[in-house]
């Protein structure tokens, strides 16, 4: 495996994550199912964890990133995303839809929640904005149940039995974890809420972009307004941390955004020397998530419906106005 990386000559990151990832997420569960609470309270955190790291593995596989060869690379994102769920999806519909966030400079969605939610009755909205309102990812969950519902509005009959194939197995392994623990299977719908939250909190405040919904993937029209001062000055890097920088480390650097797409095929663990040579100690574009705290906490309800994701102001409070996205997670390609 390690002549199949990329020849970085600091291989081993890759592969303590991928181990972390692997063994970390059978592991969680194990102590989910113990009657010991201070396990399954270990065991909820390193699920979760596992979870987020299988989500920005196959982030960067999809950027080619991990192995020099790009089966390589689709294998790893593959197996990740048996781990979270993603399987259901098509892998190469995700990719595809990924690339063309950086390519077209959009956040690009294949299914409109926001006019869906418009279509529905009154209950069913007001529904989902309680739930978000409770801080669960509504929409989230909402995404993902499109991708499960796709195939069986417009998609054809060999997608429609690999959808049921796959949920059923992923059915039945819930099912024998129930047998021995329900609890465990409750804990477990806890923690991947929380890998749901982590991702959404890092996705919502990394663009200011606008938001491009189409089943096709193909490329939008260009336009020359999205050109590369574009790029930079509507992303925002919203580190974990400027001091402490190795609290990055725990969602794989994925908040050092503007030099991600600057240059997409770095490695992970090359991001923060990229950042700093990029931009030096202090960046425009750089918003700490302690700052966005109170932004995803008071626009919890109002970004589900917004027409945009607010402004970033220059001076004082800069998130005070920044709502944020909501449904754009590169793992969600109906």
């Amino acid at each position: 495996m390690s002549r199949s990386l990329r020849r970085s000559g600091r291989e081993w990151p890759n592969l303590l994550v991928m181990l972390y990832t692997l063994a970390g997420w059978p592991c969680g569960i194990w102590m989910l199912v113990r009657p010991e609470i201070w396990l399954n309270t270990l065991g909820v955190l390193l699920t979760a964890h596992t979870l987020v790291f299988s989500a920005y593995l196959i982030h960067d596989c999809v950027h080619h990133a991990i192995f020099a060869t790009t089966s390589g690379n689709d294998r790893l994102g593959v197996l990740m995303s048996w781990i979270n769920g993603a399987c259901l999806g098509s892998y190469s519909r995700l990719k595809k839809k990924h690339l063309r966030h950086h390519s077209d400079r959009l956040d690009v969605v294949t299914f409109d929640y926001r006019a869906a939610l418009h279509r529905t009755p009154g209950w069913v909205r007001r529904g989902v904005l309680a739930m978000e309102w409770a801080y669960v990812p509504a929409v989230e969950l909402l995404m993902r149940g499109m991708i499960v519902a796709a195939p069986f509005s417009s998609g054809t009959a060999a997608q429609r039995v690999r959808v049921l194939v796959l949920l059923a197995v992923r059915v039945a392994c819930f099912a024998a974890l129930a047998l021995i623990s329900v609890k465990a299977v409750l804990l477990y719908a806890l923690s991947y809420l929380l890998f749901l939250t982590v991702l959404r909190f890092l996705d919502a405040f990394q663009h200011t972009y606008e938001v491009f919904a189409s089943r096709s993937l193909e490329a939008a029209a260009p336009d020359p307004r999205r050109d590369l001062r574009y790029e930079y000055e509507n992303t925002y890097s919203n580190l974990l941390g400027e001091r402490w920088w190795w609290l990055n480390l725990l969602v794989l650097n994925f908040p050092y955004h503007n030099a991600h797409h600057v240059r997409p095929s770095v490695i992970w663990y090359r991001l923060p020397a990229l950042h700093r040579s990029l931009y030096g100690e202090k960046d425009a574009q750089v918003i700490t998530c302690r700052e966005l705290l109170a932004s995803y906490h008071r626009y919890r309800v109002a970004r589900v419906l917004a027409e945009n994701y607010g402004s970033v102001s220059a001076t004082g409070n800069r998130a005070g106005g920044f709502l944020g996205a909501v449904g754009v997670s590169f793992l969600t390609a109906v």
